[in-house]
């Protein structure tokens, strides 16, 4: 195995590695990825469960308070109608107050029977009291109202009468001395006069128990105001903790209504609170609701591991997978490795032939370049010499009809070697066009008066269709060597007798001249060759001319930004196309563009 096999073969090695060791890293990451967005998805499910239960909690408090709040307000409503009542408070005869609504309240502060449960429908307060007009606590005569100690009293007045019904909460020891908390219901007592608050009306009830939709899970839930939770199942410590972390919570200047997770006697526990009495005059209030997640995270735990298991199966077989396709996959590359060195071998060839093709290229036109102005002046001096022959007498007619026939072919010689002057400054790209509007139409007509002046066009019939004032954008001098080209070849490959059709058109901003004679055609294997330079067809070879003549006028065309081609040549015609760019009028562009 020589060095560059073993080269390959390396190189192919380490490919295959590193594709192995890529895809391995591809599905390691997926796996893990998978596994920590499917841990997170689960810890999310179960918070928005826990959530869920939250919301149904205070939706089915807020539906019951809802409900007593309605009964509550229909009850003050004809309580305030009451005419004792209503002299009582106008007439702020207070000493009457208490004694007539007693009466009007009897119903509520009796007790209910064991058997009756459902505190919207009975509704038993514990107890009641009156608001003066400045927000105070009326005291009443006796315990008719409810007992209630006197800082308990002083803490049923908001900071006004209230507007509309406003529910706050008052934590206070029961009759057993265990703390517990009252909702207090503030109802207005407006006038019937002038629809004043004149008065309030405080109501105190045991607050609405909501349905336990999270019992089954461990969920407890208690009311926090005043700084104060009151939370069964937990002892002090607790309660305390959680009432400084929810407190903690709210200080926060980003913090807000919502959910945060603590330990509590070493079980973590998550927390949703929520305000339930948003928009009142009396201190904020809290519904507080505890999950354990101890629960929770076990079946997490379970969760995870079934996760892991069943990714490391699945990476597993991830790396079988990735090391077969890898094998697979390296063997195209092996494969694609041997062609790239084949083409790369055949493209430095190329590149030395084609070098070396430039260079013969370059060496040709500087050979063209420098035989042409080598050969100019000796056919000028030879030309001179035979018109000097010629101008001399004692000759015989043979000998001036031989120098005549010389002084031609020093002619054609000298139109060879401008032509292959200008082909060389054309390949050199040295020729630099100025670019006027040229009259296409004159221009075609001067060189038709020539064409017809030369002895063996005089049997040849001329047909033109050409439009006045059909102006292109080019150099006369190269636009008329085009020209004188075309015709020239249709003259001299025509037949005795034939004809010359010329057409011109212009299609929007290209004008196509189209030049086409009778006669001979070019053989269709010759035609893809008749624009080469010095190639001429056979059955030309019996016609005066160098083979440069359609190379040139192609060459010429293209930089003046066109095309020429051969449209057809059959039996009967042979038809070349001219496209040249229309001229721009004079004041859309100045003269004189260089190209």
């Amino acid at each position: 195995m020589n060095a560059a096999a073993e080269s390959r073969t390396f190189g192919i090695r380490r490919f295959r590695n590193k594709l192995l060791v890529a895809m391995m890293l591809v599905i390691s990451s997926l796996t893990v990825l998978g596994i920590v967005v499917a841990q997170r998805r689960a810890a999310d499910d179960a918070r928005a469960d826990l959530q869920r239960d939250f919301e149904l909690e205070l939706a089915s408090l807020h539906r019951l308070q809802d409900l007593r709040n309605a009964a509550v307000a229909d009850r003050s409503k004809a309580l305030a109608q009451n005419a004792r009542i209503h002299a009582a408070l106008e007439d702020n005869a207070l000493d009457l107050l208490y004694p007539s609504a007693r009466d009007e309240l009897r119903d509520l502060m009796e007790r209910a029977a064991p058997d009756e449960v459902d505190a919207v429908e009975t509704l038993h307060a514990r107890f009641y009291r009156f608001l003066d007009s400045q927000g105070a606590v009326i005291v009443p005569p006796g315990n008719d109202a409810g007992a209630l100690l006197p800082n308990e009293e002083a803490r049923l007045s908001p900071k006004r009468l209230p507007p509309t019904i406003q529910t706050g909460y008052l934590a206070r020891p029961d009759e057993a001395g265990r703390p517990t908390v009252d909702e207090m219901i503030a109802v207005p007592i407006r006038s019937t006069e002038t629809n004043d608050v004149i008065a309030a009306l405080v109501l105190g009830f045991k607050p609405v128990e909501a349905m336990p939709h999270g019992e089954s899970i461990g969920m407890k839930s208690g009311i926090l105001t005043e700084g104060k939770l009151q939370l069964a199942a937990f002892d002090q410590e607790a309660e305390t903790q959680i009432t400084r972390a929810v407190a903690t919570s709210l200080a926060n200047p980003t913090g807000k209504e919502g959910s945060l997770r603590t330990t509590i006697e070493g079980v973590p526990h998550l927390l949703f609170f929520k305000r339930l009495n948003p928009n009142s005059d009396y201190p904020p209030a809290y519904e507080v609701c505890v999950y354990p997640l101890d629960q929770l995270l076990a079946r997490q735990a379970r969760l995870r591991w079934q996760i892991l298991s069943a990714g490391g199966l699945l990476l597993v077989a991830g790396f079988m997978v990735s090391h077969f396709f890898s094998r697979r996959l390296s063997q195209p590359v092996e494969e694609l490795a041997v062609v790239s060195e084949e083409n790369f071998a055949q493209r430095q060839r190329a590149e030395a032939e084609l070098q070396t093709t430039a260079e013969e290229l370059q060496r040709s036109a500087r050979f063209s370049a420098d035989a042409s102005h080598q050969l100019k002046s000796p056919i000028t001096v030879l030309r001179a010499g035979l018109d000097s022959l010629l101008a001399r007498d004692g000759f015989p007619r043979e000998v001036y009809e031989e120098i005549s026939t010389l002084i031609h072919q020093t002619y054609r010689l000298t139109g060879v070697v401008e032509d292959l002057l200008l082909l060389s400054r054309m390949d050199a790209g040295k020729l630099r066009l100025t670019l006027n509007t040229v009259d296409l139409r004159h221009l075609i007509e001067e060189w038709l008066d020539d064409l017809q002046a030369m002895p063996d066009s005089a049997d040849l019939r001329l047909e033109t269709e050409i439009p006045d004032e059909l102006q292109i954008a080019g150099e006369i001098k190269y636009t008329s060597l085009v020209v004188q080209n075309l015709l020239d070849n249709a003259r001299k490959y025509n037949r005795p007798g034939g004809t010359i059709r010329i057409s011109a058109r212009r299609t929007g901003r290209e004008v196509e001249l189209r030049v086409a004679n009778t006669g001979r055609g070019i053989p269709a294997e010759e035609q893809p060759y008749i624009f080469e330079r010095f190639h001429r067809a056979g059955a030309s070879h019996d016609v005066p001319g160098h083979g440069l003549g359609l190379n040139l006028a192609r060459e010429l065309v293209r930089l003046h930004g066109g095309e020429l081609r051969l449209v057809r040549s059959d039996g009967e015609w042979t038809e070349f196309s001219a496209h040249f760019r229309a001229a721009v009028p004079a004041a859309a562009q100045p003269s004189g563009a260089a190209i």
